[in-house]
């Protein structure tokens, strides 16, 4: 069967995790969640005292941090040894790794290794930069979109659902889904304007707008898109045998 690298670029709260990790379970290939690399390499800065403005420390913190990720599935992210797989989530770990994200030798060393494991099997990945730094060479490029009210909205219903956040009265939500809006425009920003690898969409992505598309839409248009590529649809083909 013929494997692809799969690039998955956008905004926060577009949709990408979940997409690319629905495609992979899909096509039977690695999820490789550059999100969560680096909200460990956040993390582990965290837990070490480094400042934000420390960029050489941050950079050697990052090179020296083993994070292993789930191969399939759900599995565990690993700091360290350890399980980091709900602390990466929180909102001061979130935050952090947005920043992070922006300095030159985190990046550099996150994306050895992101690349590493892409070259070794076939793979999704999803980010800012994937197709575009990455896997410039990636076999196929999908660039997810959607308005920034929705977004909102994704990110107060996901918070909700993961027990970050109670069940408010309609005031409260509105008021949180403003903060939540300033707080995405804002990450936008710095994403889109850093110097090293800014969020950018490469001239051979497709972009896809999910505004108005359910997960289950946004998979099955990634992998048909996948098929036509040469992927085979692994996921159809255990469903036929069964």
């Amino acid at each position: 069967m013929t494997g692809l690298i799969i690039a998955i670029d956008g905004p926060a709260a577009s949709g990408k995790s979940t997409t690319a990790k629905l495609v992979a379970d899909r096509l039977a290939y690695t999820y490789i969640d550059s999100g969560a690399m680096y909200r460990a390499a956040a993390l582990r800065a965290l837990r070490l005292g480094i400042a934000e403005g420390d960029h050489e420390a941050l950079a050697r913190s990052t090179e020296g941090a083993s994070i292993e990720l789930p191969k399939r599935g759900d599995g565990p992210v690993l700091l360290d040894g350890s399980d980091v797989s709900a602390e990466i989530r929180t909102e001061l770990v979130t935050a952090l790794a947005s920043v992070v994200s922006t300095v030159p030798g985190v990046r550099r060393a996150l994306v050895r290794q992101q690349r590493s494991i892409g070259h070794a099997t076939d793979c999704v990945m999803e980010g800012r930069d994937i197709g575009t730094v990455v896997f410039p060479d990636a076999d196929l490029k999908i660039f997810l979109v959607a308005d920034l009210a929705e977004r909102a909205r994704r990110r107060l219903r996901q918070m909700k659902e993961q027990g970050l956040l109670g069940e408010d009265g309609e005031d409260e939500n509105e008021r949180l889904l403003r903060e939540f809006a300033e707080d995405i425009q804002a990450r936008d920003e710095r994403d889109s304007t850093r110097e090293d690898s800014p969020l950018t969409k490469a001239p051979d992505a497709i972009e896809l707008d999910t505004t108005g598309l359910s997960i289950e839409q946004q998979v099955e248009a990634v992998v048909r898109l996948a098929i036509e590529r040469g992927a085979a649809d692994r996921g159809n083909e255990k469903a036929v045998r069964e």
